[in-house]
C-alpha cells in the first residue's frame, strides 16, 4: 500500500512542477529573434523628382519617377560596404524645353543631368534628443546660427524630423553625399531642407530600418562644372529639385545575397515601377507633360529629321595607291619625269603597232589573211 502512495505522490509532484514551468514560460515577454547571418538591410523604394534647370532665357523642366534600392550593412561587414545613395533600378523621365523665343517642346531624354535627387541618400543611425528619448510624446528644437537647424517631433513610436541643412554646418551630417559641393566655388545653395518620417522607433535612435519616407527641397545657383556650358558659358544657371522617396519594402539578408543583388543587371523592361498608395496625386501640369511625352511618335520624328550633310558618304573614288605614292606622282609631274615616260610609252606603242600592221599586210598579200 505504501508503494502505491509513493507512486501517487511522485505523479502529483511532477504535475505541480509542470504547472509551475508553464507559468514561468507564459510570463516571459515577447522577443524578436533574428538570424545572426542576416546582417544587411535591403530597402526597396519609389522616388519622384521635380527639377528645373534655367538660365536667363532657357528652361528645362523635368519630372521623373524611379524604382531605387539601398543596401546597408548593419555592422562592419568585411568585404562589403553596400550603398546608401539610391541605386536606380528603373526610371521614366519627362522633359519640357522652353525659351524666350517661344520654344515649347517635350522629350523623354536630355543630355544634361542636373537634379540633386541622386545625391540624397539613406540616413545614418542618429540619436534622438535626450528630451524625446525619455518620453513618448513631445517636440525638441536644435538651434542653428540664425534659425532652427532641426525640429524633432515624437508621438508614440512615430518620429518626424525637419532639417534646414544651411542653418548649421552640423546639419550636413544628414546629406554626406552633397558635402563636397559646399566647398565648390561654382555652387551656392539658396535653400536646402529635408523632411524625414520614421515609424516603429523603439530605442533611443532613428535608423534606416525606421524610415518610411523622406523628401528634400533644394535651390542652388550652379551645378558642378559649369553644367556642361548650358546656354552661354558666361550666364549663371539655377537648379531646383524637389524629391519624394517612399519606402516600399525592406528585409534583412545575408552578405552573400547582398553581393548577388549588387552584381545583378536589371532589365528595365521587366522591372515595373510601383507607386505607393500614400503618394499624393500628381499635379495636372505634370499629368499633361506625361501625356505629351507618351504621345510622341518616335518613328515620325526620326523620319522628319534632316540628316546632317557631314554624315553623308562623299563621292570620292578610292585609289589603290597610298599617300606616299600620290606624293611621288605629284613630284614626277613637277620634275617632268611623267612627261618623259608618256612620250617613251607612246613611241614604244607606236613601234609595236607598226610592226603588227606590217605583219598583217604581209599575210594579206600572201593570201593567208
Amino acid at each position: 500500500m505504501s508503494r502505491f502512495r509513493s507512486v501517487a505522490l511522485f505523479v502529483m509532484l511532477a504535475s505541480v512542477c509542470c504547472m509551475e514551468a508553464q507559468k514561468r514560460v507564459s510570463d516571459l515577454p515577447e522577443v524578436l529573434v533574428e538570424a545572426k547571418k542576416n546582417s544587411v538591410l535591403h530597402i526597396l523604394a519609389y522616388m519622384r523628382e521635380y527639377s528645373t534647370l534655367s538660365g536667363y532665357s532657357d528652361t528645362i523642366t523635368l519630372f521623373r519617377e524611379k524604382m531605387v534600392d539601398f543596401m546597408i550593412p548593419a555592422g562592419d561587414e568585411r568585404g562589403f560596404k553596400g550603398w546608401r545613395s539610391p541605386r536606380v533600378l528603373n526610371s521614366r523621365s519627362y522633359y519640357r524645353f522652353s525659351d524666350s523665343n517661344g520654344l515649347d517642346s517635350v522629350s523623354d531624354r536630355c543630355n544634361h543631368h542636373f537634379t540633386w535627387s541622386d545625391w540624397i541618400g539613406m540616413i545614418h543611425r542618429t540619436k534622438l534628443p535626450a528630451s524625446l528619448s525619455e518620453k513618448l510624446a513631445g517636440m525638441d528644437t536644435i538651434a542653428g546660427k540664425y534659425s532652427a537647424a532641426e525640429i524633432w517631433a515624437r508621438e508614440g513610436d512615430a518620429v518626424t524630423i525637419d532639417i534646414n541643412v544651411l542653418a548649421s554646418p552640423e546639419s550636413r551630417k544628414w546629406v554626406p553625399g552633397v558635402s563636397s559641393f559646399f566647398r565648390n566655388d561654382n555652387v551656392d545653395f539658396d535653400k536646402f531642407k529635408m523632411h524625414i518620417v520614421c515609424d516603429n522607433v523603439l530605442g533611443d535612435a532613428v535608423t534606416p530600418r525606421d524610415v518610411t519616407a523622406y523628401s528634400s527641397d533644394i535651390e542652388s545657383r550652379g551645378r558642378g562644372h559649369g553644367m556642361f556650358k548650358f546656354n552661354r558659358h558666361d550666364e549663371p544657371i539655377f537648379v531646383t529639385t524637389n524629391t519624394e522617396v517612399y519606402i516600399l519594402d525592406r528585409e534583412m539578408i545575408t552578405v552573400k545575397e547582398a553581393k548577388k543583388w549588387e552584381n545583378f543587371r536589371f532589365n528595365e523592361e521587366e522591372m515595373e515601377i510601383f507607386e505607393p498608395v500614400e503618394a499624393p496625386s500628381l499635379d495636372p501640369s505634370v499629368v499633361a507633360l506625361i501625356n505629351r511625352v507618351n504621345n510622341i511618335n518616335g518613328d515620325e520624328v526620326r523620319l522628319a529629321l534632316t540628316p546632317d550633310q557631314f554624315l553623308k558618304s562623299r563621292n570620292i573614288s578610292r585609289q589603290n595607291f597610298s599617300i606616299g605614292h600620290r606624293a611621288l606622282s605629284m613630284l614626277k609631274q613637277l620634275t617632268g619625269i611623267t612627261l618623259y615616260r608618256s612620250n617613251k610609252n607612246f613611241k614604244d606603242k607606236w613601234k609595236k603597232f607598226s610592226k603588227d600592221q606590217q605583219g598583217r599586210n604581209a599575210s594579206r598579200n600572201s593570201g593567208e589573211y
